[in-house]
């Protein structure tokens, strides 16, 4: 159930910043880290667990660096996010969000050097014609949006599985990093005259507050199904969120589905249903074990996780075995 409801969640998401399409989306998106950080940290500090080691994740110049530019990728992804859904691209958010677990994998494949099946090979290839089709297609327009969001999110997994932190410490340091930025920027704005606080509807005032809240809200649920069902139950279920705003695209802002855009996306889909089919075959076979995940949010935080069947190199070290007391002795008086 907290898997279906924090995917639920993250598919209709959409209809969210739908209600603020009036205002600039750096300004959410500043609003979104301020909020967010406040709402994170008081957990942190509420349930006395994580806090420690965020702030120990700050400690080291590297630790600090690296931290900083997942923060950087994640805003990019937030970003793009919600002005591809406020400017009536939500189709191609969501196809972004498909996208994700095969840019993942090659991701995986080339950054992390994983080891790829011939079946994942195939389902990426799909995947790549599928786009390939939309550019041709489409007069030759590249389908910027959904390839930004893909590119982004699976960068910052890569950058996020390097990490100790879990989720929720991870996106408190995160958005804390960037807090002087975000609380710098709302302040020009006010200062400008531009900004939203104090010249918009009180219920505009609420769901900018609320960005907080539906940041962490989702990301605490998936924390939680995390722990308690199979990751590749958990693979699956995450095309519940992009499927939805598919379905919020078409049939409630009634964004147009070209035959050439629908081609695509027909491709992409038996490419992800390749990829999952293969993905419960080698957790059914018993593959190694796969890595922590993290969530696959659209435009928060999307699911990382590393393929049950790609191959890892495992060498055990030699074990000494205890030998019996008679055994010693002996060996003790031969010496």
């Amino acid at each position: 159930m907290a898997a279906a409801g924090c995917y639920l969640l993250w598919g209709l998401v959409p209809l969210y910043w739908k209600r603020l399409a009036a205002i600039d989306p750096l300004e959410l998106i500043a609003h979104r880290h301020l909020w967010s950080l406040l709402l994170l940290g008081g957990l942190l500090v509420a349930t006395g667990e994580g806090w420690r080691s965020a702030l120990g994740a700050l400690s080291t110049i590297r630790g600090a660096a690296r931290l900083l530019v997942a923060a950087l990728l994640l805003t990019t992804n937030w970003l793009v996010y919600v002005w591809g859904v406020n400017t009536g691209h939500i189709l191609e958010t969501s196809l972004g969000y498909f996208l994700v677990p095969l840019v993942s994998v090659l991701a995986g494949r080339f950054l992390l050097h994983e080891h790829l099946r011939r079946v994942q090979w195939i389902a990426v290839g799909l995947a790549a014609v599928g786009v390939g089709s939309m550019v041709v297609l489409q007069a030759g327009r590249l389908p910027w949006i959904a390839l930004a969001l893909a590119g982004s999110w699976s960068s910052y997994s890569v950058m996020r599985k390097r990490s100790a932190l879990g989720a929720i410490p991870g996106l408190a340091v995160e958005t804390l990093l960037l807090a002087p930025a975000a609380l710098g920027f709302l302040v020009w704005k006010q200062a400008q005259g531009t900004g939203a606080l104090g010249r918009v509807d009180v219920g505009t005032h609420a769901l900018l507050i609320s960005s907080g809240v539906i940041t962490a809200i989702p990301l605490l649920l998936f924390a939680h199904a995390a722990r308690r069902i199979r990751l590749s139950t958990l693979g699956v279920t995450q095309y519940l969120a992009p499927t939805l705003q598919w379905a919020i695209g078409v049939w409630v802002y009634h964004e147009p589905v070209q035959r050439e855009r629908l081609f695509g996306f027909a491709l992409i889909w038996v490419a992800l249903g390749i990829y999952s089919v293969d993905n419960l075959r080698a957790a059914a076979a018993g593959g190694p074990p796969p890595l922590s995940p993290r969530p696959s949010v659209p435009g928060d935080a999307a699911v990382g996780w590393r393929d049950p069947g790609a191959s890892q190199d495992r060498r055990k070290e030699p074990v000494e075995r205890p030998r019996a007391p008679g055994r010693q002795q002996e060996e003790q008086q031969q010496q």
